[in-house]
């Protein structure tokens, strides 16, 4: 299987970005109770809570990236993911393989 990549945007709004480093681990939350996005993927971190959230606006997604409607379904309410790069526009990682059904 084709490994599955996503962007982390809204990190400015939290934390912000600058901690954030290469193979560091984030878990993906699905958030269907969300008012403004039902496909909503929140993106947390041990001892932090919630750093950004997947994301899922063509002017949020980095280059090939999947936005949360793609990986939505491919995914149980939970998933792993790992940092692949801190980039300007966002945080591109890697979808755990294992996670993906």
């Amino acid at each position: 299987m084709a490994a599955i990549y996503f962007t982390i945007t809204g990190t400015n709004y939290r934390h912000g970005k600058d901690f954030i480093e290469p193979k560091m681990e984030v878990m993906l939350v699905k958030e269907p109770e969300n008012e403004y996005d039902k496909e909503a993927i929140k993106v947390e971190m041990p001892g932090l809570g919630i750093i950004g959230y997947v994301a899922n606006s063509p002017r949020t997604v980095l280059g090939e990236s999947y936005s949360a409607g793609r990986i939505y379904d491919k995914i149980g309410d939970t998933a792993m993911g790992t940092v692949l790069y801190n980039l300007p526009g966002g945080v591109l990682c890697e979808l755990n393989a294992e996670d993906i059904k």
